[in-house]
């Protein structure tokens, strides 16, 4: 599963590197550290709007909800289950990009998670990416508009095995010459095998250690 993210590069680099208008960024800090459970506002780029990155809430609220609490239970949709779930199934072709430079995972270094040990999960150089995920609007009572999003995820791949080694799920991370593919809604079934883009893992524990390099 993926909880915790970051985006330590400035509008302008996201910009450059996603080649789409920034404006609506004004908001936009930097931050080493996301939390899934705090709801933060993160850059995505939407299907609706592909040349534009804009913020969206972390954690879906589909649009029939009564109200947000939802939210809660919808920071991941899994991908081999999406069109069983209430919650995703209408928005499967909502496709949108959203954008990090990393994110973390405890790996359990006993069986009974007495002991964890936290990894950064980035490409090499800490270069930016996108997972995929899935998004929608939705409407509140005072008719605030609320776009939200969930972060598609899938079974891991070799290194994250090893450090996701209770669950062994990972985000989908989209490489660079598939992203618009899954913008543009091919079929969510060809992204749901692991992805074997590069990534790199730091222990947080010796931040000289490298996991490994996959």
């Amino acid at each position: 599963m993926c909880y915790q993210t970051k985006i330590t590069k400035e509008k302008e680099a996201i910009a450059a590197r996603f080649n789409a208008e920034v404006s609506d960024l004004n908001s936009y800090e930097p931050q080493e550290f996301f939390s899934a459970f705090e709801h933060p506002k993160t850059p995505v780029i939407t299907h609706e709007a592909p040349n534009k990155v804009q913020l969206f809430h972390w954690g879906l609220i589909p649009n029939w909800s009564e109200n947000d609490t939802i939210k809660k239970y919808t920071l991941n949709a899994r991908i081999e289950t999406l069109t069983e779930k209430k919650s995703f199934k209408d928005v499967i072709q909502n496709r949108c990009l959203i954008i990090a430079d990393g994110f973390y995972e405890w790996q359990w270094r006993t069986k009974n998670g007495s002991k964890k040990e936290k990894y950064l999960i980035t490409l090499p150089n800490q270069e930016l990416f996108a997972f995929a995920g899935i998004y929608t609007q939705w409407i509140a009572f005072n008719n605030e508009i609320v776009n939200s999003y969930s972060i598609v995820t899938t079974q891991a791949n070799e290194l994250m095995r090893e450090i996701h080694n209770t669950q062994q799920r990972m985000p989908v991370i989209l490489k660079k010459q598939d992203e618009q593919h899954w913008l543009h809604g091919e079929n969510y079934k060809d992204f749901a095998f692991p992805y074997s883009c590069n990534l790199v893992a730091t222990s947080l524990k010796n931040t000289d250690g490298q996991l490994g390099l996959f």
